[in-house]
């Protein structure tokens, strides 16, 4: 009997120390229990009658918790220690509802020649004129261009076009080639944009004080992300706005779409010490939707519907952006300054790249990628795209104008609007306000897919998302340089599907031509034959054109570098150089690895093929040769299929198939190697692929790095944690607002719960339990309460106790 209270002593007394009590104060406590337990004369659950006194002596609430998880939290979490109940905390403000509905959608052809906006300018802004002129000039440039080169392909042709297969090679050339020459032309406006370093149609962006009662909230939309990676940026972003002194202004939301409950727990502890840390408590929100409906922008819109009215602006981040308190209040300062701008774009720069793939590129975004964006800012001016994070937004103009329907129909054209932020663009320059990119503002950033086969998983997602827009093009009242953005979006994956069969019309015609004997006299009375005439040297000029238009943009980008006397920050001139030839060996490899999912993406998604939009893999966590083999197993089996035909049939031909052939074969060691961290820091350590963010940090980025150094106190299994230890239990159950009924279902979950342990429970059974107060803390008593050793093994009970942090 002795040995049976020893071990009723030692449970209450793990119990004791894990809400707080000090050491004296709980051996004391726990004896005082005991005994009061066991003066009862009663031949039940030793252990139980030990709880029942545990919570009457502290429902008295003489005991001092000197130790509690969280010192201001706590407060609204302990009265629910060994308690049943539910509410207390206020993780989010007041609602003050209103309604955002859409409005406005109209497809049909007749909506093509609508140029009717819901709210027309008398007299348009000089900006308008501008774009107007600039993107006739670059119409015209692109027109020219493939004009010049679909010509000279017509001419390299053996046939001149006469053959089959030919002139669907022309067609799907010139489409290519149009393709390419309007990225060309858009770098070489960005080029001399930034060499004239002023444009004077651009809204002005600078460092002001901002008016008293302006209010700006900072979304985080999550789902199911790395919890610590996320309140990481969240901790870096709030401390860079608090050094500006404008912090008053902002308000900052994480906004969760998490269905995982291990997730959903971590990310309520996480919420907790973050506001512990910042002393945020009424700044820093958290709030977790119960139904993920319209996903991202549905998550947005709920937001808009329950606390937009307090809010004149919102800065949508993503789940790994960083932004700098500096440019936040620009922004803000940019916005206050230009009422008629709408949303307001920035250009952030890739960071924080371990991998590879990650860092290649990552260097590529910061050679390239400006010479890119201020073309695209160039050609755009007020007509900007939204790239759905790191913008800030005008609230009231979001809601009224840029809500989503549900389209009607299936997949891929129907149902839920997928890829949002270039539609949410267009209804918000169809409704008169304008839309920006600011490709110069400084202090933006995001985190590149690490490795291929993540960037491919999002592209899949992408392409889906990007295809409704060719019915969107027949959207009411949208401006005709929109509707041309939805095209393009499409052929950012169309174009691998015509890349992929113009090679195969070409290997095609290649093999048709030793197979089938030529015709040279292919009429009855001809006088002369007619012979198939090869010109190499119109198909060298060709080659080299198509090579200038690709490369040259990364010489230019090179050379701004240079002349800004930035080389230094990527290592000096020799390795920035070498850092460009292996970025375009690297590129020559990856582009038909890419082709070819690209084209199978969108063949796929043409046949109404869904995909699920689940969550991003953001870490370094490399590809397994599993995984590798799982996707590239067919591209590596048509690269030595075909590659081996060509050779075996036409060995002339096979020279300039090679480069595709390789990269097929090559798929899947490349996939798997350029995946791996370490070949990342090895080239790192050679000085390759360095950028500016990594030789002179910026002080977000410090305070970023700062923030996911510090242990944030997250357990491996949220679901286990809220179950067991006394504050996650309370805490969980403060943020709930129903208290949840007990009735036959609860309580058989309950029995099995404790019979089977976590392992042996559904996801959906772990979710309902969570979502219920009642039946969480009946499972949390159960546990400490049982008399036996199976029920405490098998929710590991003393294990998961040893491993509190403040035990």
């Amino acid at each position: 009997m002795d040995k049976v209270w020893y071990e009723v002593e030692k449970r209450i007394l793990l119990y004791i120390w894990a809400i707080g009590v000090v050491p004296i104060t709980s051996l004391k406590l726990a004896v005082e229990v005991v005994n009061r337990a066991f003066s009862r004369k009663d031949d039940s659950n030793p252990v139980k009658k030990a709880v029942e006194e545990l919570q009457a002596i502290l429902s008295k609430g003489d005991v001092t918790i000197r130790h509690p998880r969280w010192r201001r939290l706590g407060e609204a979490a302990s009265p629910l220690i060994l308690t049943e109940g539910c509410g207390g905390t206020a993780s989010a403000p007041p609602l003050k509802r209103v309604s955002m509905a859409p409005k406005g959608f109209e497809l049909g052809l007749r909506s093509l020649f609508s140029t009717n906006r819901e709210v027309v300018d008398e007299k348009p802004p000089l900006w308008e004129r501008a774009a107007g002129r600039r993107r006739f000039l670059l119409t015209v440039l692109v027109v020219i261009s493939t004009s010049v080169a679909t010509s000279i392909m017509g001419v390299a042709m053996p046939h001149k076009g006469g053959a089959l297969l030919e002139p669907l090679m022309i067609i799907a050339f010139a489409a290519l080639f149009a393709w390419i020459s309007v990225g060309f032309w858009t770098a070489i406006a960005g080029f001399f944009t930034i060499l004239r370093r002023f444009d004077r149609f651009a809204p002005k962006i600078e460092l002001k004080e901002i008016s008293p009662d302006v209010r700006v909230a900072v979304l985080f939309p999550i789902f199911n992300e790395e919890t610590e990676r996320v309140f990481a940026g969240v901790e870096a972003t709030y401390r860079s706005l608090e050094k500006t002194g404008e912090l008053e202004h902002f308000d900052f939301f994480v906004l969760s779409d998490t269905n995982n409950p291990d997730i959903w727990i971590s990310e309520e502890l996480a919420w907790a010490e973050v506001c512990e840390r910042l002393n945020a408590l009424g700044k820093l929100f958290y709030r977790r939707r119960w139904r993920n409906t319209k996903k991202k922008s549905g998550n947005i819109s709920d937001f808009c519907r329950r606390w937009g009215k307090d809010y004149r602006y919102m800065v949508v981040f993503d789940a790994d952006s960083v932004m700098s308190g500096e440019a936040l209040v620009k922004m803000t300062c940019a916005m206050e300054a230009n009422p008629k701008i709408g949303i307001l774009q920035t250009a952030p720069k890739a960071v924080r790249r371990r991998t590879l793939y990650g860092r290649i590129q990552q260097f590529a975004s910061h050679v390239y990628g400006p010479l890119f964006t201020a073309g695209l800012h160039f050609w755009q001016l007020g007509d900007a795209q939204y790239w759905g994070h790191n913008a800030i937004i005008r609230v009231e103009a979001f809601m009224k104008h840029c809500a989503l329907p549900k389209l009607p129909g299936k997949p891929p054209l129907g149902g839920e609007i997928l890829s949002h932020d270039f539609v949410e663009a267009a209804l918000m320059r169809r409704a008169g306000f304008e839309v920006w990119l600011s490709h110069d503002l400084s202090g933006s950033y995001e985190e590149v897919p690490p490795t291929l086969l993540e960037e491919l998983s999002r592209d899949r997602r992408w392409c889906q998302g990007n295809l409704q827009h060719v019915r969107l093009f027949l959207l009411k009242g949208i401006i005709p340089t929109h509707r041309f953005l939805f095209l393009n979006g499409a052929m950012i994956y169309g174009s691998g599907l015509l890349w992929f069969c113009f090679i195969l019309m070409s290997s095609l015609e290649a093999i048709l031509e030793v197979l089938i004997e030529p015709v040279y006299f292919p009429a009855e009375y001809a006088l002369f034959p007619q012979w198939p005439v090869w010109y190499p040297q119109w198909a060298l000029i060709l080659l080299v054109t198509t090579l200038i238009i690709l490369f040259l943009p990364k010489l230019l980008g090179a050379f701004l570098v240079l002349i800004k006397g930035e080389a230094r920050l990527f290592g000096g001139v020799r390795r920035l150089f070498m850092s460009m030839i292996l970025e375009v060996f690297f590129s020559i490899l990856f582009a038909p690895i890419k082709m070819l999912f690209h084209s199978k993406f969108f063949f796929f998604a043409l046949l109404g093929q869904q995909v699920a939009w689940g969550p991003q893999e953001r870490s370094d966590v490399g590809t397994s040769w599993k995984r590798a083999l799982r996707f590239h197993w067919s591209g590596t089996s048509i690269g030595l299929l075909w590659g081996a035909l060509i050779l075996i049939v036409n060995p002339s031909f096979f020279l300039w198939l090679s480069p595709i052939v390789v990269s097929f074969v090559l798929s899947l060691p490349l996939s798997v190697w350029t995946s791996r961290a370490t070949a990342g820091e090895a080239f790192k350590r050679k000085g390759l692929f360095l950028t500016p963010e990594e030789t002179r940090p910026s002080r977000e980025l410090d305070l970023l790095e700062k923030a996911l150094s510090k242990d944030l106190r997250l357990p491996e299994s949220g679901f286990r944690s809220a179950v067991l230890e006394p504050w996650v239990n309370a805490f969980h159950r403060s943020l709930l607002r129903k208290k949840g009924r007990m009735l036959k279902r609860e309580e058989n979950l309950l029995s099995r719960a404790l019979e089977v342990g976590p392992g042996g429970l559904s996801r959906s059974e772990v979710m309902m339990i969570l979502k219920n107060p009642s039946l969480l803390f009946a499972i949390h008593r159960g546990v400490w309460e049982a008399s036996g050793n199976d029920i405490g093994e098998r929710w590991m009970l003393l294990g998961t106790v040893r491993a509190w942090p403040y035990i």
